[in-house]
């Protein structure tokens, strides 16, 4: 089950990546549509999610040698466990958009 530190830190997270400014070309040309472009949200959240299960595995190895608490490694695992759900469920929105554009009539 997720702790409310993950979903503070999923949010915070989130109003990190949305308040970035936007440097695609495309940018100029659409005028009002300011901020991050999809591909650079998308990749920090892979990032994140990729530091976070490295932070997780970190806990782990420190605990099996004995140098961590057993909750500090459980968190860290539900922490990563809700980063990658998170991934998923953007993921098959996506396949989901991509399916039904892919199926409009032209």
């Amino acid at each position: 089950m997720p702790s409310p530190v993950a979903a503070a830190n999923a949010y915070a997270s989130l109003a990190r990546l949305t308040g970035a400014e936007s440097s695609s070309p495309m940018s100029g040309l659409l005028g009002a549509a300011k901020g991050p472009s999809f591909s650079s949200l998308v990749e920090g959240a892979v990032n994140g999610m990729i530091e976070q299960g490295k932070a997780a595995d970190g806990k782990a190895m420190a605990m099996a040698a004995g140098k961590a608490d057993l909750v500090d490694v459980v968190t860290a695992v539900a922490e990563t466990e809700v980063a990658v759900e998170t991934l998923v469920s953007v993921r098959d929105k996506v396949i989901q958009a991509y399916e039904e554009i892919f199926r409009m009539p032209i």
